[in-house]
């Protein structure tokens, strides 16, 4: 899977050319800088270092900015290495726009769900509670019962659904079709909502034969 770096700008919708309203999550892709080059026969493998996102020097550690200097491209704020077929054409330096992805073409988005910190069992996993609602069943509303099991063998199972943290994961949404794209604006539209909270960096994966 290839795939850019972009910013989640917010949700919207748009109408079909048969009136139908579509949600829609607003991406900003790009221009998303080439940093470091990999090929088949250097390293094993092709695959496309990709920065998105500008950062100020000062701002940034020595070690990584010699490594940017080194290849002689400006500092960037993201960086991410995805596989790319072997043989293509790009090079260090190089920039790739919004129009990498085409209009109704499939892809995939990878970001990090919101994070809602530690969560109970109602909003966690969904629990009903205990109790009813009156008679003095106030202190076990949220409650998520019992959690042990009896006598044997005496413990809690691992995986027991309880009371944690909740949110921050990496999430992964497939088949999320492109509706339109702003090569000038360096904006995509995907159909249905992406991981993440708005201004928050995703990944934009797609398939490519090679």
């Amino acid at each position: 899977m290839s795939g850019l770096l972009g910013k989640k700008l917010g949700m919207s919708s748009v109408y079909t050319d048969a009136g139908d309203r579509v949600p829609v999550t607003a991406i900003e892709v790009g221009p998303c800088k080439v940093v470091r080059v990999r090929s088949v026969d250097k390293d094993g493998f092709s695959s496309l270092q990709i920065g998105f996102g500008s950062k100020k020097e000062k701002n940034i550690r020595k070690p990584d900015l010699g490594y940017f200097k080194k290849n002689n491209v400006e500092p960037c704020a993201h960086l991410k290495e995805f596989r790319f077929p072997a043989g293509n054409d790009y090079k260090v330096g190089d920039e790739i726009k919004a129009d990498f992805f085409a209009e109704g073409e499939m892809i995939k988005v990878r970001g990090t769900s919101k994070g809602k910190g530690f969560q109970g069992v109602m909003r966690r996993h969904g629990f009903g509670g205990v109790g009813g609602t009156t008679h003095g069943q106030s202190d076990r509303l949220r409650a998520p019962g019992s959690i042990g099991a009896s006598s044997y063998p005496s413990r809690v199972f691992k995986g027991q659904k309880m009371a944690g943290r909740m949110g921050g994961d990496s999430v992964t949404v497939s088949n999320l079709k492109v509706i339109k794209v702003f090569p000038d604006k360096n904006i995509i539209l995907v159909k249905g909502a992406v991981p993440g909270a708005v201004n928050s960096i995703v990944q934009l994966l797609k398939k490519q034969v090679g």
